[in-house]
């Protein structure tokens, strides 16, 4: 499982002109799910996205000392089966490591589940959709967390 995550100051996503997920202060993941990945991996990557200290103190001191649950952030999840894109051959991506589209729905509808049981504002697009994600990047902080079945 990869997820890209984000702190953001907004975030929303877009399909067919209609805004379907939107938060302000947070975290925007995107979210790709491997052939590969089981409930494991997905309770390894909640507990990373919840608990990640990505915000800084009410001082403004350290940059580092808060995660989203202890900020009462929001979560916006959006699928994202490209992050499994394998580009080292060829001129076009091969996506044979993405799971297929209804084991990647299924886990990423328990991924969302999950993270919902935090009790944060959760909002997601729709999976398998042309989607147009507006990120509005803090600090910019992205990272790359990363979880592979064992």
């Amino acid at each position: 499982m990869r997820v890209i995550i984000q702190r953001v100051k907004s975030s929303q996503v877009i399909v067919n002109g209609e805004v379907v997920g939107k938060i302000g202060r947070g975290l925007n993941l995107l979210v790709g799910i491997a052939d590969t990945d089981t409930d494991i991996e997905l309770d390894w990557m909640v507990r990373k996205c919840l608990e990640l200290r990505l915000f800084p103190g009410e001082e403004g001191g350290d940059r580092w000392q808060k995660s989203v649950q202890e900020i009462g952030g929001e979560l916006l999840v959006v699928s994202q089966f490209t992050l499994y894109g394998d580009c080292r051959k060829g001129r076009r991506p091969s996506f044979d490591r993405s799971a297929t589209p209804q084991l990647a729905e299924d886990l990423y509808d328990r991924f969302v589940t999950k993270l919902q049981t935090s009790g944060l504002v959760i909002e997601t697009g729709k999976f398998g959709a042309m989607m147009q994600v507006t990120i509005e990047n803090d600090g910019p902080v992205t990272l790359l967390l990363e979880r592979e079945a064992i």
